[in-house]
Parts: structure tokens; C-alpha cells; sequence
């Protein structure tokens, strides 16, 4: 299995969040530490507030934070919002499948399951975990920072 673009950049974005906590942090911050495009992050930051993972505020003093605490941001639960739509094989794609051998295929079963498996190993992580106390990240990400455990504004 093979974790997308932007899945990878979207966990960036929230460890820099979380590494962060307390304060808005800027598109172009996060680009530059996480070596990503304004762009591609603009379209991910998009699609992070509207599953409800960021609060993002525009305007000169604009920026994003967390939309809810890091220790509540299991990362099993961001991957299957971001990784889902996209078929682990072509036999999952409802439209474009045109394999003839789905009706009896086993291997599609066996994918299924590893890719539950895949999700049911990242459901007990949790964003904190990824970031508090991990010093070499929070020196890369925020280098003033002690942990990442500060619960988002109400």
C-alpha cells in the first residue's frame, strides 16, 4: 500500500499544528519546514477544515491552527478521510474497473483486509503521540516548543 501525497502532506501540516499549538501558524511557515508548494497545501488545508481537523481564519493576521486538541486527532481516522476514495486496486473502483476476474478473485479479499489492517494499526495513534515529546521533531518543526499536548481553542 502506498499512502498518497496528500495524505503525507496533510500529517505534516497537522504535526506542524501540533508542534505549534496556541498560536496561528501561516501557509508559507509550513511550507517552508515541511518542504511542500503553497499550492498543494492550500488544497489540503482546504480539505483538513472542511473534515474539521483545522480552524483556518483569513485576512493579514490570518493563518490556521488546530480545530480540536492533538491528544483528540487519531491518525487511523485522518488517513481513512484522505486515503479512501482512493481504490487500493483497480477492482475497487466502482467506475473504472475492468478486470474480469473480480467475481471470483481472492486476492481482492485479502487486500481488503490488509487494508483494514493498515487502518486498525494508526486507529489508537493520536496526533499527541506523533508529536509531544519527540524532541528531533519539534526541533525541526517548532524549535521553541516543549509538547504539543496544548488542547485547541474553544
Amino acid at each position: 500500500m502506498r499512502v498518497t501525497k496528500r495524505t503525507n502532506i496533510a500529517i505534516r501540516v497537522l504535526m506542524f499544528c501540533a508542534a505549534n499549538a496556541g498560536r496561528l501558524v501561516t501557509k508559507h511557515e509550513i511550507a517552508e519546514v515541511c518542504n511542500a508548494s503553497e499550492n498543494h497545501l492550500a488544497q489540503v488545508i482546504h480539505q483538513l477544515a472542511q473534515l474539521g481537523y483545522l480552524h483556518t481564519q483569513r485576512g493579514r493576521n490570518g493563518g490556521l491552527m488546530l480545530a480540536r486538541g492533538a491528544d483528540e486527532i487519531q491518525i487511523g481516522e485522518v488517513f481513512r478521510h484522505l486515503e479512501q476514495p482512493v481504490p487500493i486496486a483497480e477492482c475497487f473502483a466502482d467506475v473504472d474497473n475492468t478486470c474480469p476476474l473480480t467475481e471470483a478473485c481472492r486476492l481482492r479479499d485479502l487486500l481488503n483486509r490488509a487494508a483494514s489492517s493498515f487502518y486498525e494499526t494508526l486507529d489508537p495513534v493520536t496526533l499527541d503521540s506523533l508529536v509531544c515529546d519527540n524532541g528531533p521533531l519539534l526541533d525541526i518543526l517548532a524549535p521553541r516548543a516543549v509538547c504539543a499536548a496544548v488542547p485547541a481553542p474553544v
